[in-house]
Parts: C-alpha cells; sequence; structure tokens
C-alpha cells in the first residue's frame, strides 16, 4: 500500500507543468485551473461532511456530465483532492465535472454506506440539472483504483435488488472509465490487494459475507447495459493488471460492452494528467458519452 505522500503526490504532478509520471507516455500541455472557466463549487448532497461533490464547469457550454470518483482503497486518509487535479483538465477540454467525495473506512464509511453515498452522490446530479441546465442524460463516470470498482458498481445500479444499497438510480450513467479498478473484489480480498482493504470495505471476507460481496462486487454484476473501458498498466503493484482482464473477459462472455487497453507506466501514471494513459480516459469520453466504447 503507498504511503499518503506518495499517492497524494502523484495525483498532485498533473497539476504542476512540466513534471512527470512514473513510466510516463507522451506528454501533452497540463492545464491549470485557469483554464476551467470557473472555481470548483462545493456542493453537498448530505448531512455528513464527507458527503458533498466539487463541480466545475467549463468556460462554455459543457460538451457533458463526468463523475469523478477517487481511490484510495475505500481508506479515509485519502480523499478528493486525488481527483481535482483530472477534473481541472477535463473542464479545461469541455466537460463539466463532478468530483465525488464519500464516506470512507475511518470516516463512518464502508459497508453500506460508502455505496449509499456514491449513488446518492451521483443522484444529486438530477437537482443540478434543473438548477444548472446540465444535460445527464448522457452521464460518465471515471474512477481511479478503488474509485473504479465504485464507478463500474454505480453502473450496475438499475440491476440491483429493490432493497440493495443503491438500487432504482434517479441518474444512469452512460458508460465508464475504469483506471486500474478493483474490479473483481473478491479475488483482491483472498489475495491480498491493499492489505485487507476489499475486507475492510465490505466487512469480512467473501466466504463470511456472500451477499455483500454480490451487491459490491463489479464482476458479479455483468453484463452492464453501459460499456466499460478498463484502462491498467501490467506494471502496477498495487492492483493487478489481472484485476481488469478478468473482469472485461467475464462481462464478453456474458454478452456485455467492455475493453481493456494496456497503459504504460503504474498505478499512478493515470492519474497524471500530463501523460498518455491520462489522455486515453479523457478521449474515451465522447464515445462512452454516447453509450459505446471508442474505436
Amino acid at each position: 500500500m503507498p504511503t499518503r505522500r506518495a499517492f497524494l503526490g502523484a495525483a498532485a504532478l498533473g497539476a504542476l507543468a512540466g513534471c512527470t509520471g512514473s513510466g510516463a507516455g507522451t506528454r501533452h500541455t497540463p492545464s491549470t485551473g485557469q483554464d476551467a472557466g470557473v472555481t470548483p463549487k462545493r456542493i453537498a448532497y448530505g448531512d455528513d461532511p464527507s458527503q458533498f461533490g466539487e463541480l466545475t464547469l467549463p468556460g462554455g457550454a459543457p460538451r457533458g456530465v463526468v463523475v469523478v470518483i477517487h481511490g484510495g482503497f475505500w481508506r479515509a486518509q485519502y480523499d478528493l483532492s486525488l481527483g481535482r487535479p483530472l477534473a481541472t483538465d477535463l473542464a479545461a477540454h469541455g466537460w463539466a465535472t463532478w468530483n465525488l467525495e464519500y464516506r470512507r473506512v475511518g470516516d463512518g464509511g464502508g459497508w453500506p454506506t460508502t455505496l449509499r453515498d456514491v449513488a446518492a452522490g451521483i443522484d444529486r446530479l438530477g437537482d443540478l440539472d434543473l438548477d444548472l441546465d446540465l444535460d445527464t442524460a448522457a452521464v460518465v463516470a471515471v474512477g481511479h483504483s478503488a474509485g473504479g470498482q465504485l464507478a463500474v458498481w454505480a453502473a450496475g445500479r438499475a440491476g440491483l435488488r429493490a432493497d440493495d444499497p443503491g438500487a432504482r438510480p434517479a441518474v444512469t450513467l452512460a458508460g465508464v472509465v475504469s483506471q486500474a479498478g478493483v474490479l473483481d473484489l473478491a479475488t483482491a480480498a483472498r489475495t491480498g490487494v491493499g492489505d485487507g482493504a476489499p475486507q475492510q470495505f465490505v466487512g469480512g471476507e467473501p466466504t463470511a459475507v456472500p451477499e455483500r460481496y454480490r451487491v459490491a462486487d463489479p464482476i458479479t454484476q455483468v453484463p452492464l447495459a453501459a460499456p466499460v473501458l478498463c484502462l491498467h498498466a501490467k506494471a502496477d503493484a498495487n492492483v493487478p493488471y489481472a484485476q481488469s482482464r478478468a473482469y472485461v473477459a467475464a462481462a464478453r462472455d456474458a454478452g456485455g460492452h467492455a475493453a481493456l487497453r494496456t497503459t504504460e507506466g503504474d498505478h499512478f501514471t493515470l492519474i497524471d494528467t500530463a501523460t498518455t494513459a491520462w489522455a486515453a480516459a479523457r478521449d474515451a469520453l465522447p464515445a462512452l458519452a454516447a453509450g459505446r466504447l471508442p474505436a
């Protein structure tokens, strides 16, 4: 598990001109907050201090809406500051961005609170649509690491049972980018991914709380109506590449639309906005917003 400095530092790289990520590919010019048009606006979706998002609007009419869901193995020491460089860059490229915070393990989160928070945070966009004239008919989510699990899970909410946490979505996702997501949660628990993070998140081992894994594990939800693009580096030492490979294989076998693209670098290169790994996520958004995988 990375240190907090390593995790937050990796996210902050994308906000600095001329910086590099581990194994970063070809560069593009990083954006700055000034390109985004407005300062992010903090908007609550509940009463808890962690139940809020940061809305960033582009300078002109938005191309669409992107939900950014940060990672950190669902633990409270990692927060939405990880997603701010991504949200800024997306707004600079014309997207309205909803950088979502949620309760994590150690901050009142875990089962089922984290799932309910992510669901409520995404559904809050329905109210913002009325207030700010956002088009929520084609919302795309981008999630990194544990955020990838939450993003893909959220795309499958319509298939949950009525009494499952997060069921009956008010806002549905048109597509998802999973950046090194924990998409085979039970296997991650059995193989020690995150030093017990999946067990802490779900509240036990897969054999002890199988119903919780049924609800929370993206690989049990296939096939989804929404397409899922998985981006993952083979050199990832935090979340194994096999997580994305297994998910995509299961989704395709079930008749779903999913694809895996191998990226350069490591676990953190994906959230460095100066890399081609991040550009691959951003460039996929128009197709995903239209409900299809990028070519």
